[in-house]
């Protein structure tokens, strides 16, 4: 447990209907209860109640704001501390003179990420779990924000610390061994690393292989919208935003810089970006706006190519067709409400039939499809079910890939016949590598480094 008290506002500064200012440690309470004006004294008030009073200035009595606080003790709160909330109007005013009054009462102001910090040296979670806070608050869409949820209740932990009970008994095991030569059988010692560190090993692949999903919904797919001008890429951005994001007109070259948003299709979170149309132009203005849609075309996780259904392909768009080949592509076939006069058979010559897509953005057709390709391309047709871990974090997936290097190390060691003192460093690091996901072997510099990502308050 930590020896000062700490505080800070929970909640997102500006106007609102309430805020929060939160203060956790040992005297949580005993530092709050001169502020408060009630007829109950905080220090008798019962854990985990609601109390309705005043926040006053002990100089002068001076009555700051009308609140409800909250009584939270130790260990049943979120740090495993004594907690208080103060639910105060919101509004910067008032926020801030609350804050004041508290700070001025002995209370030091909270680091970025300090309650969560805290939580975990108290022991109430894990540094995995912590981690997934913030991917909680950074969610970008439903499935992601479950994906967290699950993270932040143990999901992947509870997947990691069988697996490193394993690798310590056979670490014991070996250690057995090694201490008492005239006892080891060494082929029964070289069976039983294979065999754990294989099984091991497998489970360590199994969640890498939910790596490349689990960064997709962690972080969303840069996605570049792009074509010749006129062909309906700012439609369609704003038919997937569901609303006027882009100025959409007649007139071709409208769109001369790139415009940004974020959607969610099908619980995949997309980070859109409506590039100027590609072609060639004497027009310096668009001429640049053409340049950075080539620039969003090379850094884009997906692009989405967008032909016009209402006019023959154009040499831009076969040039454009034939360099987006191999690339991670889904072809638009947009205004499909007008008469075709496009060559689909040159299209499909080039691109598998689930690579084509055909809408009227004007009208909103055919967008069901566009989400149905896209979790094709990146999940095989489907996100899968709730209860699979996804492992998105770039922290872990590096342990998790050094982990599985050093458990080969270990593997090829022991049917190579070296000896098993030899054998047990590459077993000790693929335990402590595994540990560092969970924070049971792990620095006071990165967890400042982790922490120090969250917002104040949280």
């Amino acid at each position: 447990m930590t020896e000062d008290t700490i505080a800070a506002v929970a909640t997102a500064l500006g106007e609102g209907s309430i805020a929060v200012v939160r203060v956790s440690g040992p005297e949580a309470v005993e530092r709050i209860a001169p502020l408060f004006r009630s007829k109950t004294d905080l220090r008798e008030a019962k854990t985990h109640t609601v109390n309705y009073g005043w926040i006053v200035d002990p100089a002068d009595g001076a009555v700051v704001d009308e609140v409800l606080v909250t009584v939270m003790k130790g260990p049943r709160s979120f740090t495993a501390e004594d907690v208080v909330e103060i639910s105060t109007h919101g509004g910067i005013v008032a926020v801030q003179s609350v804050l004041e009054l508290v700070l001025r009462s002995g209370v030091r102001m909270a680091e970025p990420g300090e309650f969560t910090k805290r939580a975990f040296l108290n022991g109430r979670i894990d540094l995995a779990q912590a981690e997934a806070v913030i991917d909680l608050i950074r969610s970008k869409s439903n499935r992601a924000f479950q994906v967290a949820r699950r993270q932040s209740e143990g999901a992947l932990s509870k997947k990691i610390v069988p697996l490193r009970r394993q690798l310590i008994e056979l670490l014991a095991h070996v250690e057995v061994n090694i201490d008492y030569p005239e006892h080891d059988v060494a082929e029964m010692t070289a069976s039983a690393i294979t065999e754990t560190c294989g099984k091991v090993l497998e489970a360590v692949r199994g969640l890498l292989k939910t790596a490349a999903e689990g960064k997709i919904l962690r972080e969303g797919i840069v996605t570049a919208i792009v074509g010749r001008p006129n062909a309906g890429k700012s439609s369609l951005l704003n038919a997937l935003a569901q609303d006027n994001k882009a100025i959409v007109t007649d007139i071709p070259g409208t769109t001369r810089d790139i415009v940004e948003e974020s959607v969610s299709l099908s619980g995949i979170p997309l980070r859109l970006l409506d590039t100027a149309g590609i072609r060639e132009t004497s027009d310096v203005v668009e001429r640049i706006g053409v340049e950075r849609s080539r620039g969003a075309l090379n850094e884009a996780d997906l692009i989405l190519l967008v032909l016009n259904h209402n006019e023959p392909l154009h040499e831009d768009e076969r040039r454009l067709l034939e360099e987006l080949e191999g690339r991670p592509v889904i072809v638009v076939v947009n205004k499909i409400d007008l008469p075709g006069r496009l060559e689909l058979d040159e299209v499909r010559s080039r691109f598998e039939a689930e690579r084509i897509v055909e809408i009227s953005a004007k009208e909103g057709t055919g967008i069901e499809a566009l989400e149905r390709a896209v979790s094709m391309l990146f999940f095989g047709g489907s996100i899968e079910s709730e209860d699979l871990t996804y492992v998105s974090n770039a922290r872990h997936i590096s342990l998790l890939h050094a982990a599985a290097k050093s458990l080969q190390d270990a593997m090829g060691a022991a049917k190579e016949g070296i000896p098993i003192d030899l054998i047990q460093i590459d077993i000790a690091a693929a335990w402590e590598q595994l540990g560092e996901i969970v924070g049971d072997s792990v620095g006071e510099s990165l967890l400042d480094q982790i922490f120090s990502q969250f917002c104040l308050g949280k």
